[in-house]
């Protein structure tokens, strides 16, 4: 059936069995912190794969353990997840950064190099810069477009290149929409990978979620996610996602089973029963936000807007777009004529879209990059991403896009 249905169809039953939960039509919440073992010898070959002491026999399956280590909840998530991306395996956290820090803390060690875009969410980008050098791992952030002309030397000119491990890469970048070429990163890894080292690619694919963007089709290792967002998409819960093939997630869930950062059945079925109407949602925002980007080009209080689907032929970023883009989104930025002042006034006289970070959720939300989500990120390095006092950051809801923009035009005036 899997290979015959798209996944929006298969979001409702794939990976559950109701025969085995008294014929319940929806996934029951798995409360509990330990299962039950049939016999010593069961429980002592699930702790075998587990624990990595032996791989899985042909047709062998780890059985339900402890929820620190699998919950029919988390299962039936990650499987659902993987039919978004292609995937071979997804590991679900409580939070999206505990999903990127597991994913750096397990493929970066002292002495490495990591190799990241600009801009980036204001949480990861702190980690980048204060947590990893602690750590004696060394950094080096690129701008939008150098991927595609001049990475390559910008990594020979560090002392470090020979230690390079891994291309972080956040597209389209928080909160600018700017694109980075996921192949053109793939060619770069790739050129510094040697028989003795793998060069990983990691995407956080958040601002496009599962429906518009698939990065492991363009090269990535790792496709990451807020699942807060999208994917969670009611504003309810907190949780991230990490999906790649078996090889490296096996890593990646290894690594979760000791941090103990993993998702709980809670957050699970939530997430489960977000899945369902995730197409849906995510369809409508497009549209709304297509409506509303082309209000604001034409406002005369606005003085740019930051939105992918605005791009033509002559943007250096049109070709990205359409080799790996499905959709433009429904994340709007705008710079308001003036500046912080002006941006807050707009921000105090919302009505309808709610003044709060986050994004992807059902509700519309607008808040300002350069005070809020990347106040953290160095001065300077904001101000050459055009990340200042005069932007204001939208995420557009599937409420009725004319009440949406009626409300922009009347905190804007």
């Amino acid at each position: 059936m899997k290979e015959h249905m798209r996944p929006e169809s298969l979001m409702m039953s794939y990976g559950y069995k109701p025969e085995l939960s008294e014929g319940a039509v929806k996934c029951p919440i798995f409360q509990t912190s330990t299962f039950v073992f049939k016999t010593a010898e069961e429980g002592k070959a699930f702790f075998e794969i587990a624990y990595g002491i032996r791989k899985k026999l042909p047709n062998e399956e780890l059985g339900l353990i402890y929820s620190r280590l699998n919950n029919p909840d988390l299962e039936i998530l990650e499987d659902r997840l993987c039919l978004w991306d292609g995937a071979e395996d997804c590991a679900v956290f409580e939070s999206g950064m505990s999903a990127i820090t597991t994913v750096l803390l397990e493929f970066l060690k002292p002495g490495d190099l990591l190799v990241y875009s600009n801009p980036l969410y204001g949480g990861t980008d702190h980690f980048i810069n204060h947590f990893l050098p602690k750590l004696g791992i060394h950094t080096l952030g690129f701008k939008p477009g150098e991927e595609r002309n001049g990475l390559a030397d910008l990594i020979k000119g560090s002392p470090h290149a020979d230690k390079l491990a891994m291309i972080y890469v956040e597209t389209p970048a928080n909160p600018t929409n700017a694109l980075i070429d996921i192949g053109a990163c793939r060619e770069v890894a790739d050129y510094f990978k040697t028989d003795e080292k793998t060069v990983f690619v990691a995407v956080d694919n958040t601002y496009l979620g599962p429906l518009w963007q698939h990065p492991l089709k363009h090269g990535a290792d790792f496709v990451m996610y807020s699942a807060t967002k999208y994917i969670g998409g009611h504003s309810d819960v907190i949780a991230g996602a990490v999906l790649g093939n078996a090889e490296v997630m096996a890593r990646v869930k290894t690594l979760r089973t000791f941090l103990g950062n993993m998702c709980g059945p809670w957050t699970g079925w939530l997430l489960l029963r977000s899945l369902e109407t995730l197409k849906v949602r995510m369809d409508q925002q497009a549209a709304n936000a297509k409506e509303v980007a082309a209000f604001l080009s034409t406002h005369p209080k606005v003085e740019r807007v930051y939105y992918i689907g605005h791009l033509d032929s002559n943007d250096a970023e049109f070709e990205v777009f359409n080799k790996q883009c499905v959709s433009p989104g429904a994340m709007v930025s705008f710079d308001i004529k003036g500046g912080e002042a002006e941006a807050f006034a707009f921000l105090n006289n919302l009505k309808l879209i709610k003044l709060a970070v986050s994004l992807g959720s059902t509700e519309s939300l607008a808040e300002h990059p350069d005070t809020m989500t990347h106040a953290g990120v160095d001065p300077g390095h904001k101000l050459e991403m055009n990340i200042t006092g005069k932007m204001v950051r939208l995420s557009i809801g599937v409420e009725n896009f004319n009440d949406i923009i009626w409300d922009i035009k009347q905190a804007l005036s």
